[in-house]
């Protein structure tokens, strides 16, 4: 039986990371595209320090797919582009509504949380399991922080 460790991952794990290494940089782009475009200096420097977050998660799978000999995510998906591009649409069409900002940083929040909860399910008893389940701990509390302030933003 071939034992799985960090530097010897089955190749869906590796998929699994690459697929997380992706949203994290689609996170990434998204919050410092909303830092760049929101008004308010304290949503900007929330924004800013996720975006700076997800890379550092980024760089974390990023090793772990290098040191397994495949190739590292360097590109975002289509859909995250066009995710950006909707939320940018948004921003100029309603005035820096704060709540509009943090409704799409939401969004974007929820599909980072499920993807973590599937590759931790898909990848069970994994040697990333520590890994992973660290940064699902930093993805969940920034969506919770999202949430939040988007929530408190509403009747404003």
């Amino acid at each position: 039986m071939n034992v799985q460790t960090k530097t010897d991952l089955r190749p869906e794990t590796i998929s699994k990371l690459q697929d997380l290494g992706r949203i994290n940089l689609d996170s990434s782009k998204g919050f410092d595209d909303a830092a760049e475009h929101v008004k308010n200096p304290h949503l900007a420097d929330l924004f800013r320090e996720l975006a700076t977050e997800r890379r550092s998660q980024l760089n974390e799978l990023n090793t772990f797919i290098d040191v397994n000999g495949e190739d590292t995510v360097v590109q975002g998906s289509y859909a995250a582009k066009f995710h950006r591009m909707w939320m940018k649409f948004r921003d100029s069409v309603s005035s820096d509504n704060a709540h509009t900002i943090l409704s799409e940083a939401e969004y974007g929040e929820d599909q980072i949380k499920e993807a973590y909860e599937d590759a931790l399910k898909e990848t069970a008893g994994s040697p990333m399991n520590d890994v992973l389940q660290k940064q699902y701990a930093q993805v969940k509390s920034a969506h919770d922080r999202v949430r939040d302030l988007r929530d408190t933003t509403a009747s404003k």
